[in-house]
């Protein structure tokens, strides 16, 4: 039955990525920008995350809502425990600010999905370029949290698996410490229901806590990324102790 809920869920995301992605690329076409794609992206992430509790029968619990920072315009940096996709397509559903994420520019050659995005408030950037990919991100970053979009970063890089923790980079603390901005450590079990590159994804409860804003303001950013490591590797042994025995 997981295979099977698999596969259905897989064609449910195929098949609905291409009309939402037209949609995004023929409004880029005709000069629409920012929130009208933004939202339309989000519609079908939703899309997704639905499609997962109907016909995978995975579920989310969040915590933690009351820490997100109030006001139309204030900025936050959302630093994120990285299991799986299901958290990439999740945190648009939840978020009351539009999020823009920072991702390695490969992605915009995947069909439809990568083309969408391409077009969207993120960013993307060259790993090849060293320092100058972090000189955008500062500079894409300001601009963007000047509009109240809230950047989501993963510190560890890549997906980890359940009950380990991948090393914690310090990204998206030095880009908190540049814009002033506080950095949100936030705590995502994914890992339960739906493994990193794995298929076959099985029913049950995602966890996902929000911690409280820790401000970043003459911080240095390996310190204060510490910080964010412990209180996340903290919480992922609280709510999934099972992984961590």
């Amino acid at each position: 039955m997981p295979l099977i809920r698999s596969i259905l869920h897989m064609l449910w995301m195929l098949l609905t990525v291409v009309p939402y992605a037209v949609a995004i690329l023929l409004g880029a076409l005709f000069g629409v920008r920012g929130q009208p794609l933004y939202r339309i992206a989000a519609a079908w992430l939703g899309l997704c995350i639905g499609g997962a509790r109907v016909l995978l029968g995975i579920r989310t619990r969040v915590t933690g809502m009351d820490n997100l920072p109030l006001g139309q315009k204030s900025p936050a940096i959302l630093l994120l425990k990285h299991q799986s996709t299901f958290e990439t397509f999740l945190m648009p559903t939840l978020m009351p600010h539009p999020l823009a994420y920072v991702f390695k520019k490969e992605l915009l050659h995947v069909p439809f999905f990568g083309w969408a995005i391409g077009r969207l408030d993120m960013i993307h950037i060259d790993r090849a370029q060293g320092g100058r990919a972090f000189a955008k991100v500062v500079a894409q970053g300001k601009e963007l949290l000047a509009q109240g979009i809230w950047i989501i970063m993963f510190p560890e890089g890549t997906r980890i698996a359940r009950g380990k923790a991948g090393t914690y980079k310090t990204g998206g603390t030095r880009l908190a410490v540049e814009t002033g901005a506080p950095v949100i450590p936030i705590a995502v079990t994914s890992a339960k229901c739906w493994p990193p590159r794995a298929f076959i994804k099985r029913p049950g409860v995602v966890d996902v806590s929000i911690g409280q804003p820790i401000p970043s303001a003459g911080r240095d950013p390996a310190e204060l990324m510490r910080e964010v490591e412990t209180w996340i590797e903290a919480e992922m042994r609280r709510l999934d102790p099972d992984a961590y025995k």
